[in-house]
């Protein structure tokens, strides 16, 4: 078990381990109403409640108390001698909770299970429990530190996450007669987002509200920068106001599924384009994004514009980081402050605009983590009629026109000199996309003959790769004009 006890007092937090003590108390139960020897009756009695001391003035109290919604219930119809019978007749659709139900169903099991035996072997059992059985128990001072002993120690293969230990401090603060609804919304929010999600979700909404790097851990921050505006009965409003619905905004961006009338097309785009870069660091300004003006399908379209530049200039750039998130919490700083669209940390300074293009006129080839992204972005600027292809192919891949390695006898090299191959080979103008495979056999083919044999089959309606086959040679002079227009539509695209 990993607990969290305060060292001036005698009760602690059970951060794992909840279950276990949970089943171990139900069976101590079972066998105390099953039990015929009285000594064995207050033996057992001992084992689940602390009796008491008259002379010391302590009172008796259960040694295990569950949250507060099920803490009666568990005390009444299982900590309290006598009560297993009462239990099982209970009718299981009148129980307020799936735990009251899961304790009665437990205690049914055992129940019928350990009535089959005789006194002897119950008896036995109670001996292996009392003197054979141990209880490792760790205890730390902090839920973080609870956290990382929790981690180191689980082997179950399922992590105990900071969004588990903030559900369970936040609902356990709600009033009992409405917890259950509470906990019903976090866990729909949980399972819409999925589980890795929904804990990436703590780490945005910690961003948005501080507008600042994380420093300490998660579970330290979230308390100091989120939590502590909603202490003193205001965990409803959390769940309400916060989670809830950033989660629903979370949902929304990943499955591209804003819907507000006119405009919404545009918007579920730069979604969509966003989601291509190979980071996440952008998504806390979406999120506000989305909660500040989510009725607004215009300012959006206007706002992710501009976040989708900054992001693939960053990318592009190959910001590390530290910088690229010291970025965005400036840019969430200005937003809450009010500077919207104008915010400075949202537009790009003359070096960072020369940079991008100096990076997208190099050999974008050897990038290889953004290469596809350039690509792809290139693909529907070159479309025609503004339309946006969505590929469902299972691979997409970067193919050079003028191959890497030409044959010693290839047209390549009368075509193109030595330099000339090592000017233009892995810039944009010579690369295009594949749906398929490479092969290594076909694709150092000349021009016409790779265009029938290898690009035609590996065309899945790309309008960069269908300007390829539109052609009837591939020459430096071909290569030169196309750099200039694709380095044009980008530097238009991006305001560069």
């Amino acid at each position: 078990m990993v607990l969290v006890k305060d060292s001036r007092t005698a009760g602690a937090d059970v951060i794992d381990g909840q279950q276990r003590l949970t089943t171990l108390t139900i069976l101590l139960a079972v066998l105390r109403d099953l039990a015929q020897q009285a000594d064995v009756v207050t033996n057992l009695i001992a084992m689940i409640s602390e009796p008491g001391n008259t002379v010391l003035g302590l009172k008796a109290k259960p040694r295990l108390t569950l949250r507060p919604r099920d803490a009666d219930f568990f005390h009444q119809h299982i900590q309290t001698a006598g009560s297993i019978e009462t239990l099982l007749d209970l009718n299981p659709h009148n129980l307020k909770t799936d735990a009251q139900r899961a304790v009665q169903a437990n205690a049914r099991a055992l129940h019928t299970t350990l009535a089959s035996w005789s006194d002897e072997q119950r008896l036995s059992l109670c001996k292996l429990m009392g003197v054979q059985t141990f209880l490792v128990a760790v205890s730390t001072p902090d839920l973080d530190s609870a956290h990382r002993i929790f981690s180191v120690m689980n082997s179950r293969g399922l992590d105990l996450s900071p969004a588990d230990i903030f559900k369970a401090q936040i609902i356990g603060e709600i009033d009992e007669e409405v917890s259950e609804i509470y906990a019903r919304r976090w866990e729909d929010a949980e399972e819409s987002l999925g589980r890795e999600d929904f804990s990436d979700l703590f780490l945005h909404i910690r961003m948005i509200f501080s507008g600042e790097r994380a420093r300490q851990e998660l579970l330290k921050e979230f308390q100091s920068q989120v939590l502590v505006h909603y202490k003193g009965g205001r965990a409803e409003e959390f769940v309400n106001q916060v989670l809830v619905p950033y989660a629903e905004a979370s949902a929304v961006i990943r499955d591209r599924a804003y819907a507000a009338g006119s405009g919404s097309d545009q918007v579920n785009l730069w979604f969509r384009r966003l989601l291509q870069l190979d980071n996440n660091d952008w998504w806390p300004a979406a999120l506000w994004a989305l909660r500040s003006h989510g009725d607004d399908p215009l300012w959006l379209g206007a706002f992710l514009r501009l976040l989708e530049r900054l992001a693939a200039s960053m990318f592009v750039r190959r910001v590390y980081t530290t910088p690229r998130v010291f970025r965005f919490a400036d840019l969430l700083t200005e937003l809450n402050a009010g500077k919207g669209l104008e915010a400075p940390a949202l537009q790009l300074t003359e070096t960072e605009r020369a940079e991008t293009l100096r990076r997208l006129d190099g050999e974008v080839y050897h990038e290889l983590r953004t290469r596809r992204f350039i690509l792809l972005r290139l693909d529907e600027l070159v479309a025609e009629d503004d339309i946006v292809a969505t590929y469902d192919a299972p691979r997409i891949t970067v193919e050079h026109v003028l191959p890497q390695n030409p044959g010693p006898e290839s047209q390549w090299r009368a075509d193109f000199t030595a330099d000339e191959r090592t000017l233009w080979t892995h810039r944009l103008a010579n690369l295009v996309l594949l749906s398929r495979a490479k092969n290594s056999q076909v694709q150092n083919l000349d021009f016409t003959a790779k265009k029938e044999r290898y690009l035609k089959r590996g065309v899945v309606t790309f309008p960069l790769t269908t300007q390829v086959l539109g052609q009837e040679t591939w020459t430096p002079e071909h290569l030169e004009k196309r750099q200039s227009e694709l380095l044009g539509l980008l530097a238009e695209e991006w305001r560069l």
